[in-house]
């Protein structure tokens, strides 16, 4: 087991794992580290604690300090930087006629590298580019092409809910998301209703995906002819979970059978095996 922290360097930034060493450092601490693009500020947003070392990305870094007053002056004066060649490298793109879209600056803490994130097409040629901002910032240039959803959360913006983006507030990984999932929870598949703003499909619509998966184990298959009392009907798969309502006097039987069914439509409530859920019958001689 090692000790570790957890770091954060942006707002719903992925969490990268640092050893605290001697410091006696807390959850909201500000950090100075180490990392693989030069010395970074931080936040921990992982308290000290043990985890297994598998669990680890390897080489392990130690935090260097605690950050002081004067680090946050700095991260001050590199956002406002930020700013600054921002507009400049739009001038520069505009120059070279590169078919890309600046999308955010970023300064590195000791100023070492500057990060360019930019979205296209396809690839770019941007080696002139590279040149003409390496002469304007001495330092180093690195640009860098993401994705759509990448874009999404770092510009932020308002889901079809009318809340803020998941993946600018609190999103630190993206986890795929496939139709399968709108299925399996009986959602519209009208592509407007289920994308976001990215034009890729909703990252909530994993968040209660494995609870329909589990919650739908035991249920009749499509199709199947189950009895109810008397009742004997086709099951359709409208399914829609619910733990709050019981019906406890009934059991559902699969019933594999050339009986005619009753004509029966509307909804129905079942109960099997301690699964609570709403179900829509329908006559398969319809």
């Amino acid at each position: 087991m090692v000790k570790v922290v957890g770091v954060r360097f942006k707002k719903a930034g992925k969490i990268y794992y640092f050893t605290p060493g001697d410091l006696d450092i807390k959850e909201g601490d500000a950090v100075i580290v180490e990392t693989a693009r030069g010395v970074e500020y931080g936040d921990i947003v992982l308290g000290p604690k043990y985890v297994d070392e598998s669990e680890i990305v390897q080489p392990l870094k130690e935090v260097i300090r605690k950050a002081k007053s004067e680090d946050l002056v700095v991260v001050e004066e590199n956002a406002r930087k930020e700013k600054d060649a921002f507009e400049i490298c739009l001038e520069k793109i505009a120059n070279h006629e590169l078919p890309m879209k600046l999308i955010d600056v970023e300064y590195t803490f000791d100023r070492k590298k500057v990060i360019f994130y930019y979205t296209a097409p396809g690839r770019v040629d941007f080696r002139e580019l590279v040149k003409d901002l390496a002469s304007v910032f001495r330092t180093r240039i690195e640009l860098r092409q993401i994705g759509v959803r990448d874009e999404a959360k770092m510009i932020g913006g308002l889901g079809p809910c009318g809340r803020a983006l998941c993946c600018a507030t609190f999103l630190g990984d993206f986890a795929p998301v496939s139709i399968k999932m709108a299925k399996k929870q009986n959602l519209s598949l009208n592509p407007s209703k289920i994308s976001g703003v990215c034009g890729r499909l909703m990252c909530c619509l994993r968040y209660e995906y494995e609870v329909y998966e589990e919650g739908c184990i035991g249920f009749p298959d499509v199709s199947e002819i189950i009895r109810m009392g008397d009742v004997a009907d086709e099951y359709d798969d409208d399914i829609v979970l619910d733990d709050d309502e019981t019906n406890e006097e009934n059991d559902i039987l699969k019933e594999k059978s050339d009986t005619s069914p009753r004509r029966n439509k509307g909804k129905k409530r079942y109960n099997k095996s301690q699964k609570k859920f709403k179900g829509k019958i329908k006559n398969p001689n319809q």
